[in-house]
């Protein structure tokens, strides 16, 4: 059985992570764990979103780290300083 972190961690073959994801589905039905049989049902609601997230070499990771970097400040600003304080941290940061 194929690990789903190699799925998610190699790109090197588009296309062929159909294949391997529906192996990896195929093989997780068939253990015996309700927790992941939980999470393959939410794989299937979105299917085309998984697949295009295997298949394509985009990625949000830089958009994920910016949005966390300003969440980060605003939880440090909390209740001591208001929106001006807090939007010269984000773009001086």
């Amino acid at each position: 059985m194929t690990n789903f972190a190699h799925l998610l961690a190699h790109h090197e073959h588009p296309g062929k992570e159909h294949a391997a994801l529906q192996q990896w589905i195929e093989a997780a039905t068939a253990d015996d764990l309700p927790a992941l049989h939980g999470f393959i049902q939410g794989l299937e609601k979105d299917r085309a979103a998984v697949q295009a997230g295997l298949d394509l070499p985009y990625s949000s990771g830089a958009t994920e780290g910016i949005n966390n970097k300003a969440k980060l400040l605003k939880r440090q600003t909390y209740g001591r300083a208001g929106f001006a304080l807090l939007r010269r941290r984000i773009l001086l940061n």
